[in-house]
């Protein structure tokens, strides 16, 4: 059975088979078709997207290696030459079928490339699922710095479905939760208590991933381009993004991304049990919830200046003030709070030494 959503002039479509991609495409009248994958999706999940094509074989596929640290420049200016190479006109079409990196840098590539193409967003992880899937948000690192290049740019349609989660391990499908959770914290504490029950090795998610999509795009349809409400979505990812791009750095095996924001939540929600009125036993149940699922990330304060010169890029930033979405209680969230060094590492103090 289909569910959708709307969104910004387009559909979220849910179904396991992806029934309605087909005759989207064909009715359309694509020039050309362009699969973007990465190795792991282009073994995995290609065979699900080409038994939803049946009637549609002339495609091109573009590979790019996996992982975060991948997605720059460098491997956007290939794609942009392949797209050349296979003489992809204006009139063609992008499918990035991945998770966050494939469908971030993808649809930065379709949206530049010649000045836009189409494209449709098939996302295959539960991250990219419940964050990267909807808001328009195209782009690629810089530095280090987490998706500082890139364009407000909506897909066409996104295509949501649960087989593809199968194809997950067990540290992937936590990575995703984390964003999960995180919407229950911003906007939906019944949301919130149900992740708490979750057994994500046996439960059906279909439930839980439609309700997070919901509130996402609830907010990101009231604030498109993020001049206010849709920053709460940012909570936990002003340290969460400067641990990951450290991680990334130093880490023979670098923190995913939802393990770094779910170390940047817990940060993020002493700061803001400090500053912005959470109490002491919600701090206490958010801590919890993720120390059920996640193991502690060791570090020293020794990192602090490098963290802090992380945060300093950030995009939420207004001059040097570092600028933060934090919760009031479970379930609700302000913006554009700004935050001082010492509380920041104070907040680091707090993750290391609890």
């Amino acid at each position: 059975m289909t569910k959708q959503i709307a969104s910004l002039g387009y559909q979220v479509f849910f179904e396991k088979n992806l029934e309605s991609l087909e005759p989207f495409i064909t009715s359309r009248n694509y020039s050309q078709i362009l699969v973007l994958v990465d190795r792991n999706t282009n073994d995995n999940c290609l065979p699900i997207l080409q038994s939803a094509l049946s009637e549609i074989t002339d495609y091109d596929i573009i590979e790019v290696d996996p992982g975060e640290e991948n997605k720059n420049i460098d491997f956007c200016i290939g794609v942009w030459k392949t797209m050349l190479d296979f003489g992809a006109d204006r009139k063609a079409l992008m499918i990035n079928l991945g998770g966050g990196v494939v469908t971030d840098m993808g649809g930065f590539a379709a949206s530049t490339y010649k000045r836009g193409i189409d494209f449709i967003q098939i996302p295959t992880t539960l991250l990219s699922q419940v964050d990267a899937s909807v808001g328009g948000k195209t782009g690629i690192d810089l530095d280090n710095v987490k998706n500082i290049i890139g364009t407000f740019t909506q897909p066409q349609a996104v295509f949501i479905s649960g087989q593809f989660l199968s194809t997950l391990d067990d540290r992937q499908m936590r990575s995703g939760f984390s964003e999960v959770i995180k919407h229950g914290l911003i906007y939906d504490k019944s949301l919130f208590l149900r992740t708490n029950e979750v057994y994500l090795e046996t439960d059906d998610l279909d439930d839980i991933v439609f309700r997070s999509v919901e509130i996402k795009n609830e907010v990101i349809t009231e604030d498109p381009t993020e001049k206010g409400l849709r920053k709460i979505l940012n909570f936990g990812h002003t340290i969460g993004h400067a641990i990951e791009g450290y991680s990334l750095i130093n880490d023979a095996t670098p923190l995913i991304h939802g393990e770094a924001i779910a170390l940047g939540m817990i940060c993020e929600a002493y700061i803001a049990h400090k500053i912005n009125g959470l109490s002491a036993t919600d701090l206490s149940e958010i801590v919890q919830a993720f120390d059920n699922r996640f193991e502690r990330y060791p570090f020293s304060a020794e990192i602090y200046p490098e963290l802090i010169a992380l945060m300093q890029n950030d995009k939420k930033n207004v001059g040097k003030r570092l600028g933060f979405a934090l919760l009031s209680e479970i379930g609700k969230c302000d913006y554009n709070i700004y935050v001082e060094e010492e509380l920041i590492k104070e907040s680091l103090d707090f993750y290391r030494n609890r």
